[in-house]
C-alpha cells in the first residue's frame, strides 16, 4: 500500500507537469472544440424548445402544478418561470461531464500514452492487448451504465449529504473503468491488463474517486442561483472547457501510474525463473555430468 501511495503521488505531480507541455495543450483543443460545438449547437437550436417541453411536462404533473400554485399564492410567481430551466440544467450537466470524459478518452488518451511511453518508457514493449474498436466498445458500454446510474440516482441529488457523494462516485467509477482500460490497451497484453486491474484495483479506484471529485468541481459555476439561467449559454461553454482540462489531467495521471505498474510487473516476471526451462534442463545436466561406467575388471 505504501508503494502504491508513493506511485500515485509521483504520477500526480508528473501529470500536473505534463499538462503544461505544449503538445498536451494542442491535443486538448480537438475534444474541446468538438464539445463546444455540440454544447453550443444544443444551446442555440434546442434550448428554448427543450425548456418549453420540460415546463409542459412539469405542469402536467398534478403534484408539481399544485406546488407551483401554492408558490404563486405565497408571492413567488417568479419560481414558475425558472423551474423548467433549472431542471433542464440539472439534466444537461451530467451529459456534458460524460461527453467531455469520452472525448478526452477517445481523442487524447492514445496520443498521451504514446508521448509518456516515448519519454519515460522507451524500452516498454507494445503488445496491443486491445484494438481501438474494443476500447470504443468498452467506453460506450460503461458510459451507458454510468448514465443509467445517474438517471436512477437523480432524486438523491436534491438531498444535501448525498449530493456530495453520489455524482462524484459515479463519475469516478466511469473514469476508472475507461481510463485504466484505454491506457493499457496498447502496451499491455490482455492477460497483463487483467492482472494489473486486479492487483491495483484499490489505487485505481482511489484515483478514479479523486477524478470524480475533480470532475464535480466545475459544477460549482452553476451555484449562482437564478443568475445561472441568464448566463446559461456562457456557463455551459465555460464548464465544457473546465471539464476537458480536468479529464486531460486525469488521463495523464492514469497513464503515468498504469505504465509504471506495467513496467514493474514485467521486471518482476523477468526476474522469476521459468519452471518449464528449469525442469527441461535437469535431465540433460544429469546425462552430461554422469561419470563413465566403471570397467568390469
Amino acid at each position: 500500500m505504501i508503494h502504491s501511495t508513493g506511485r500515485l503521488a509521483d504520477a500526480f505531480w508528473r501529470a500536473a507537469a505534463y499538462c503544461l507541455h505544449p503538445r498536451v495543450i494542442l491535443l486538448s483543443l480537438l475534444p474541446l472544440l468538438i464539445a463546444l460545438l455540440l454544447a453550443g449547437g444544443f444551446m442555440y437550436f434546442f434550448w428554448e424548445s427543450a425548456v418549453a417541453g420540460v415546463r409542459a411536462t412539469l405542469e402536467s404533473w398534478r403534484l408539481i402544478d399544485t406546488l407551483l400554485g401554492w408558490l404563486d399564492h405565497m408571492g413567488m410567481q417568479g419560481f414558475r418561470s425558472v423551474m423548467a430551466p433549472m431542471v433542464l440544467l440539472a439534466l444537461t450537466v451530467p451529459v456534458i461531464v460524460v461527453l467531455s470524459l469520452l472525448l478526452v478518452a477517445l481523442l487524447m488518451t492514445p496520443a498521451l500514452v504514446r508521448m509518456v511511453a516515448r519519454r519515460r518508457f522507451a524500452q516498454l514493449e507494445i503488445r496491443e492487448g486491445a484494438a481501438w474498436w474494443q476500447s470504443l466498445a468498452w467506453s460506450l458500454a460503461h458510459t451507458v451504465v454510468a448514465l443509467f446510474a445517474l438517471l436512477v440516482s437523480l432524486p438523491f441529488w436534491f438531498i444535501p449529504p448525498l449530493a456530495l457523494f453520489v455524482p462524484p462516485l459515479i463519475w469516478g467509477w466511469l473514469g476508472y473503468r475507461v481510463f485504466a482500460y484505454d491506457v493499457l490497451a496498447e502496451h499491455a497484453s490482455a492477460d497483463e491488463r487483467r492482472k494489473l486491474l486486479r492487483e491495483h484495483r484499490g489505487p485505481l479506484l482511489l484515483l478514479g474517486l479523486v477524478t470524480g471529485y475533480l470532475g464535480a468541481a466545475p459544477a460549482s459555476i452553476w451555484a449562482f442561483g437564478v443568475m445561472t439561467i441568464a448566463f446559461a449559454p456562457f456557463l455551459m461553454l465555460a464548464s465544457v472547457w473546465l471539464y476537458t482540462l480536468v479529464f486531460a489531467f486525469s488521463s495523464l495521471w492514469f497513464t503515468h501510474y498504469a505504465l509504471t505498474a506495467l513496467a514493474v510487473l514485467r521486471r518482476r516476471e523477468q526476474a522469476m525463473p521459468d519452471p518449464a526451462q528449469t525442469d527441461s534442463a535437469t535431465p540433460d545436466a544429469v546425462l552430461v555430468e554422469a561419470p563413465p561406467p566403471l570397467p568390469l575388471i
